[in-house]
């Protein structure tokens, strides 16, 4: 996927700030917001590895877990007729809702 990175597990979405003159990221799934920027890409790639490590030592300091965590509960509101074909494609493919719209997301958010 374009304009991601990946460090320790963390992911930062990375866009280009014409104004400035530099590439700006912020790193997603945490509970602090994480920013980093440089002027080329190496110097963003430093950045945002010295972010991240510097969060994970204020996080080991202060006993605090990094990552944001997740119930594994959605509630989804999506249109009758794309409930409906949904519910088909899982039948076809032998799965609950559940199980194809697990698999479905899992494909679609593996990025790497």
């Amino acid at each position: 996927m374009k304009n991601i990175l990946f460090y320790k597990g963390f992911t930062a979405r990375v866009e280009f700030d014409a104004d400035d003159n530099i590439f700006v990221g912020r790193v997603l799934g945490v509970r602090s917001i994480i920013g980093f920027h440089g002027e080329t890409v190496s110097e963003l790639t430093s950045d945002f590895h010295n972010a991240i490590d510097h969060y994970l030592n204020v996080c080991r300091e202060r006993g605090e877990t990094s990552q944001k965590s997740y119930s594994g509960n959605m509630t989804l509101r999506v249109p009758p007729e794309i409930h409906a074909a949904a519910a088909m494609a899982a039948e076809a493919h032998g799965k609950s809702l559940n199980q194809w719209a697990t698999k479905v997301l899992k494909d679609a958010a593996d990025t790497r």
